[in-house]
């Protein structure tokens, strides 16, 4: 009855996980399908086809996912296979690697973010020092 797992059963990637309002969580998650939390959690993700932060929900944790949505607020680093969308009013601290990023108006971002790769495809110039992004270039969906 419980523990005991159907044996036909086959998991299914649309599946959903929730970490509830209300609901504090310390640990290790390695989910199928989408983890959603609108409440608390501290520690690891691992590779959920979706992590969508909610308003409410508040994460302390080192994460690695094929997508993120936060709306939320993400404390530690995130490592994204596809895209990592920042909604307006999240709040994310620390490092955020991905090959597609979305931030809206209204967006709380203190870390770095490595996009691509990793591999360049024309080296930089020697002779040239490295240059300060300016806020200005830096495109925010509306």
């Amino acid at each position: 009855m419980f523990g005991k797992e159907p044996e036909n059963q086959e998991l299914d990637s649309r599946q959903t996980s929730i970490i509830a309002q209300g609901c504090k969580f310390d640990g290790k998650i390695e989910a199928r399908g989408t983890l959603r939390v609108e409440g608390e959690f501290k520690g690891d993700i691992g590779t959920p086809e979706s992590l969508v932060i909610g308003k409410t929900g508040v994460v302390h944790a080192t994460v690695r996912v094929k997508n993120a949505i936060i709306g939320g607020q993400l404390f530690g680093n995130m490592t994204a296979e596809n895209k990592i969308e920042l909604q307006s009013g999240s709040h994310v601290e620390g490092d955020i690697k991905t090959k597609r990023l979305v931030i809206d108006e209204g967006v709380f971002f203190e870390g770095n973010c490595s996009m691509g790769s990793g591999e360049r495809k024309t080296p930089p110039p020697a002779s040239r020092p490295a240059t300060e992004v300016k806020p200005e270039a830096v495109e925010v969906k509306k």
